[in-house]
């Protein structure tokens, strides 16, 4: 289901720019950034690079690009 919410210009402008370097519609950058928001808010001890590395290698193990952890290793 998707909702039509209204952004300010200026949010509109960064996302769209930021969205070409990241690869993302404008609309999912927006996502993106809420999402990160969200996590920031819930868990505000974690710095953002751990946040967008946890995210990152949840994405990569469901394109199942993960790897069991071994001690030791």
């Amino acid at each position: 289901m998707s909702t039509v919410i209204r952004v300010s210009d200026d949010l509109a402008t960064v996302a769209k720019a930021r969205s070409g370097a990241e690869q993302r519609s404008m609309a999912g950058q927006i996502e993106y950034w809420a999402k990160v928001g969200r996590i920031a808010e819930d868990n505000p001890d974690l710095p953002y690079a751990f946040i967008k590395e946890t995210l990152i290698g949840l994405d990569e193990i469901e394109a199942g690009l993960g790897e069991d952890y071994v001690p030791g290793s």
